[in-house]
């Protein structure tokens, strides 16, 4: 596998992906003043839709092409939310680009492009201009994420500057960003029961990534990477765990790695979802107090019917 990348660490946009798999590209960024923050995620295959979890049934297998989706998420005092699930006749996927109905993110050979035309839900805003990221570095490594060797992970851009700029909401600013890439030859529900990420902007253009993942038969795998500012990673030993207050609305069990120095604490829960949360998380790592993304996920709170039931009002599909 590498499917979201190419050798020299680029990310490219053209591979095929199996039925029933996925690929995705991650963006996040935090503003310099602190205000303002942007995930974004352009998938093939969205592991999260419950179309494509219908069209797989029983035997896994569906057209991933057909289940494409970029999640355009805005923090701060503008907030936007987006994740208009496109058909196959409206993607189009190269080497360099990828077009999602009004939308599409491209390679120019200095920087990842997005430019987005989304509308968002529950209210229908228009999230309307473009996001620029510049890596420090490109980093080619794809770890695999459980024992079988099906699903795998790695920065792309370890360490970015990013830039906002857009119409709708009208919003302007630049800060530190991060770009990866995931992907998986099968539903990602069948391997992994749930796991904890994140990851901080260190000084000097570094960064540091934990992967904590748990399979279903309770195996656990731990990923503790720091990378330098040519985006070389190093395995560090990871510190021991801190749990993290359950997220407010979902209780989502929430646990992060850090230093003992230091108690980790949720500043900001950014998503709150019935399988998911995202938060800034204040911890200490590798000797340095740091503001990290962090993300909480819960396969089997995915795919109960309750959830598959509540997701259509925040995925809208077009097909």
């Amino acid at each position: 596998m590498s499917r979201g990348r190419g050798r020299d660490g680029a990310p490219r946009f053209d591979a095929a992906v199996p039925p029933g798999g996925y690929l995705w590209w991650y963006v996040d960024a935090l503003s310099d003043d602190g205000r303002h923050g942007l995930t974004l995620i352009a998938f093939v295959g969205s592991v999260f839709s419950p179309y494509y979890a219908r069209a797989r049934g029983r035997s896994g297998l569906a057209d991933p092409e057909n289940h494409c989706a970029l999640n355009v998420s805005l923090y701060g005092p503008a907030r936007r939310w987006t994740m208009t699930e496109r058909g196959r006749g409206q993607v189009r996927r190269d080497v360099q680009q990828f077009q999602i109905g009004p939308s599409q993110m491209r390679w120019t050979g200095q920087a990842l492009e997005i430019d987005i035309d989304e509308r968002a839900v529950p209210l229908p805003q228009r999230v309307r201009g473009r996001v620029r990221l510049w890596p420090r570095a490109l980093s080619p490594q794809l770890w695999p994420l459980d024992r079988a060797g099906r699903h795998g992970w790695g920065p792309i851009a370890p360490s970015a500057r990013v830039e906002l700029s857009l119409d709708a909401p009208a919003l302007s600013w630049s800060g530190e960003g991060y770009l990866d890439s995931n992907e998986g030859e099968e539903p990602i529900d069948r391997p992994f029961l749930q796991w904890d990420w994140s990851r901080a902007h260190l000084s000097g253009g570094r960064s540091a990534v934990l992967y904590e993942l748990e399979e279903r038969d309770h195996s656990q795998r731990l990923l503790a990477l720091a990378f330098d500012r040519h985006g070389q990673a190093q395995p560090f030993t990871a510190p021991g765990p801190q749990r993290l207050a359950a997220s407010p609305i979902w209780r989502m069990p929430r646990m992060i790695r850090g230093e003992a120095s230091a108690t980790a604490r949720v500043e900001q829960t950014l998503e709150d979802t019935p399988f998911y949360s995202r938060s800034l998380v204040q911890t200490r790592l590798l000797g340095e107090n740091v503001t990290a993304f962090h993300e909480s996920l819960s396969l089997p709170r995915l795919v109960h019917g309750a959830t598959q039931w509540m997701l259509p009002w925040r995925m809208p599909r077009r097909a």
